[in-house]
């Protein structure tokens, strides 16, 4: 009697995992079409000037942290997770579709961004589903999530050229109503082809609270990688226009730079993930944000379209190992937290947006674009100190 389910089971994982994969290529694709751009469409659409830009990336960032962080504590405490995926994909359709038509820079900051909020929560959601799955099945969950980090970064070498091209061909509104399909589908994959995944029952005591040290450490963690996302951040904010407005170089060189920089992720998400186990996931975290280092201070020094592609090299080093480890680190020392582990890993990036729009259009507007990058490089030196005193897992 106990072959058939043997036998079954792979059968059944394969076609989950291949419906894992697809789903995490659609999240990403929805935010690969709609980030790079941003500041361009503030800026040439909405017509607002740098420090507004600036305002809007960190209102975003402070809306996105408050929903998530709400969704990430009644994800892991009740209600099915994928039915929450869902109505992310949901709420992203209408935010695609106002920032399609609407041109009001008030109404994109606080209705557009709450939307858009929830449909990027879906993407940390599925992230943690999947955690939950591959512990459940007996997976290893450091090669399944690399994989999944990897189709992630597979969609962000796609879609900068192509937001970039819909864009500046056909306009910023084709450019959203992409993305409206991308959520569409996605959220129809979820609902047809992801498992459902019931709440374990935990003991009234109750414990699944990480020890006194672990919490020191995801603090700490927490620090690091919000610093190495903010400077991704000021990046992504500020090298357009450095690239368009300072360098005078072409537009669709800055979609090329960035998908150059995913394209190089996903081999090394896939060795990260091989290696964790061999040797830690502190020393690869050590070596991406050395590889952070020199990649600032190639910007700061390096302005010829080849050797800025070739940069990209470093980029992916440092955004690759920090995509696909740091998920897992925070994972790993909050035990039975995959929600709360997923989604603080994820609002690092926003906590990394607030600092970087914070900063980058204040500073462009100061000093220049150029300036910008001196900061990212000074946030890179602290979060490298700040991974100095944290523990391995």
């Amino acid at each position: 009697m106990q072959n058939n389910p043997a036998a079954a089971s792979p059968r059944a994982f394969d076609f989950t995992s291949a419906s894992f994969l697809i789903v995490a290529f659609l999240t990403g694709i929805a935010g690969a079409l709609q980030t790079p751009t941003l500041s361009l469409f503030l800026t040439n659409e909405v017509h607002v000037r740098p420090a507004m830009v600036g305002f809007f990336f960190t209102g975003s960032a402070v809306i996105g942290i408050l929903v998530s962080q709400f969704l990430a504590g009644r994800s892991d405490r009740k209600g099915d997770r994928k039915s929450l995926i869902v109505f992310c994909c949901v709420l992203g359709v209408l935010a695609c579709v106002l920032f399609a038509w609407n041109r009001n820079y008030f109404i994109l900051l606080f209705i557009g961004v709450f939307l858009s909020s929830f449909g990027s929560t879906a993407n940390p959601q599925m992230f943690a589903l999947a955690r939950e799955h591959a512990d459940r099945t007996g997976r290893e969950a450091v090669m399944f999530s690399s994989i999944l980090r990897a189709q992630v970064s597979l969609a962000w070498v796609i879609g900068p050229p192509l937001a970039y091209a819909l864009a500046m061909g056909f306009g910023f509104t084709v450019m959203y109503l992409s993305a409206a399909v991308a959520f569409v589908v996605c959220g129809v994959m979820v609902w047809l082809f992801l498992p459902t995944m019931p709440k374990l029952k935990v003991a009234a005591s109750g414990s699944i609270e990480a020890p006194r040290r672990n919490r020191r450490d995801a603090l700490l963690l927490f620090v690091i990688c919000t610093l190495m996302w903010g400077t991704n951040s000021l990046y992504i904010i500020n090298m357009p226009l450095f690239i368009i407005n300072e360098l005078h170089l072409p537009e669709k060189l800055a979609g090329l730079m960035m998908g150059t920089a995913a394209g190089l992720e996903i081999p090394t998400m896939l060795i990260a993930g091989y290696y964790a186990k061999r040797f830690g996931k502190r020393f690869l975290m050590r070596i991406a944000i050395v590889a952070g280092l020199l990649f600032y201070v190639g910007m700061l020094t390096v302005h010829t379209p080849a050797l800025l592609l070739a940069m990209q090299l470093l980029n992916a080093i440092y955004i690759g190992i920090l995509a696909g480890i740091g998920m897992l680190y925070f994972q790993d020392l909050m035990p039975g937290q995959a929600g709360s582990a997923t989604t603080l890993y994820s609002n690092t990036t926003r906590v990394g947006w607030i600092i970087a729009g914070s900063l980058a259009g204040v500073v462009a507007e100061l000093w220049s674009y150029h300036a910008v990058f001196w900061i990212a490089l000074g946030m890179c030196v602290a979060g490298f100190a700040c991974l100095m005193r944290i523990k391995d897992v």
